[in-house]
């Protein structure tokens, strides 16, 4: 629980406040990391992390508490401390063009790659140094609307809990294991070890999206590729099969989450019809 939740929600936090300040912290990764919580922002995030008991506390404009009254009245059943903010301290704690008004400051979601495959996944998005974090965010999103079993960053991707990435994910950050793996080869080899089928995505497969639905009958794992550069030639060697989306219009490409939402759709239609 937050370290003063025994202040009355009468209070009104300002912008000089050392809580205000010390949530405005942790938009900077280095302190998430070391004190393992995040600050996110958005009636959706903050619904999200309550739902799975992410929140430690709630932080809402004084103007907005009517609202924002259901999701405060959700904070209030399960305990959770609501303290009330002034416009300059909204200012200060968003990072939106428009504030929404209303945050919540969160634990770490960090899962663990192990206990993710252990349970068996069927569907899995693989983003592989991705940098840009509204489409990490985008992909999440994606991936918890088509059923994914979980969302891994590999190599030097984007933070998970970027405040882009989060508000991109519409709280589907809180949906679904997020696994963070530096080693590249290392989160391949595990995944691939588990006896998981890699599918890289490619201009230029050898098996067009059309025709993979045997494929996509099996346990899965998409990988997705750097915006700016694809997947690297040596993730693509790795992968098990190199998978193109058949383009019909005058397009010559599409981007990194465009193709992750045409690729994760496939799989859960196949994956739909093949349990039904």
């Amino acid at each position: 629980m937050d370290d003063n939740v025994s202040r009355p929600a009468t209070d009104v936090l300002s912008e000089r406040s050392s809580r205000v300040v010390a949530y405005a912290k942790l938009h900077r990764p280095s302190v998430r990391r070391d004190e393992g919580r995040f600050l996110v922002e958005g009636a959706n995030s903050v619904a999200a992390a309550l739902a799975v008991g992410r929140a430690l506390v709630v932080l809402v404009r004084s103007g907005d508490a009517e609202r924002h009254h259901g999701v405060l009245a959700d904070a209030a059943s399960r305990g959770v401390d609501v303290v009330q903010l002034t416009d300059k301290a909204v200012t200060k704690l968003s990072e939106a063009t428009t504030p929404p008004g209303i945050f919540a400051v969160c634990e770490l979601l960090d899962a663990d790659l192990t206990e993710v495959l252990a349970a068996q996944p069927r569907l899995l998005a693989v983003a592989v140094e991705a940098r840009e974090p509204g489409n990490a965010g985008t992909i999440i999103r994606c991936a918890d609307a088509m059923g994914a079993d979980a969302v891994v960053l590999l190599g030097d991707s984007v933070d998970p809990h970027n405040g882009k990435c989060v508000r991109s994910s519409a709280g589907s950050v809180f949906h679904l294991p997020i696994i963070r793996e530096r080693s590249i080869a290392d989160g391949l080899n595990r995944i691939s070890v588990a006896g998981i089928t890699t599918l890289a995505t490619a201009a230029d497969g050898e098996l067009s999206l059309d025709d993979a639905e045997g494929v996509l009958s099996r346990p899965t794992a998409w990988l997705l590729g750097n915006e700016a550069h694809g997947l690297a030639d040596e993730v693509l060697a790795a992968a098990d099969h190199r998978v193109s989306i058949p383009i019909r219009g005058r397009a010559e490409s599409l981007n990194i989450a465009a193709a992750a939402a045409i690729c994760l759709y496939e799989s859960a239609r196949v994956l739909a019809r093949r349990s039904a």
